[in-house]
């Protein structure tokens, strides 16, 4: 993880801890050749975005300890796939992203300025704000 990057291309920082998310379940949106699906964009739960993908056929709610996956509830962050938070974004259901915790791999998906229109930090320049 120390080589890791975020969207800004800055060191990855971890996106949740309780519970434990990441392709690999060490708190971070790292990814790697196993990760297929590129678990990459750390976003935080809504109660839109968890029954947008219950209804898309990726049931985030249910707990499925077999997976080590506790079950999400709305303001959990949790890194989710790439293209699945492109296609919440394109129903107008995507939920806020951690920018920090992003990994730059969610790039080669999903362009950062709608990345940024989603962000849920809080830049180190608060004027960015306004």
């Amino acid at each position: 993880m120390a080589d890791d990057r975020n969207v800004l291309g800055e060191p990855l920082e971890p996106c949740g801890l309780d519970p434990v998310t990441g392709f690999y379940r060490d708190g971070c949106c790292t990814t790697g050749p196993d990760d297929v699906g590129s678990h990459t964009v750390c976003a935080v739960m809504t109660r839109e975005f968890l029954a947008h993908q219950v209804a898309m056929g990726n049931d985030l709610v249910t707990a499925r300890p077999d997976w080590s996956f506790p079950g999400l509830a709305p303001g959990d962050r949790w890194c989710v796939v790439a293209a699945r938070w492109l296609q919440a974004h394109l129903d107008g259901v995507a939920p806020p992203v951690v920018l920090a915790s992003t990994h730059e791999r969610a790039l080669d998906l999903v362009g950062l300025d709608v990345l940024k229109s989603y962000a849920a930090d809080v830049p180190s320049d608060p004027s960015e704000l306004i």
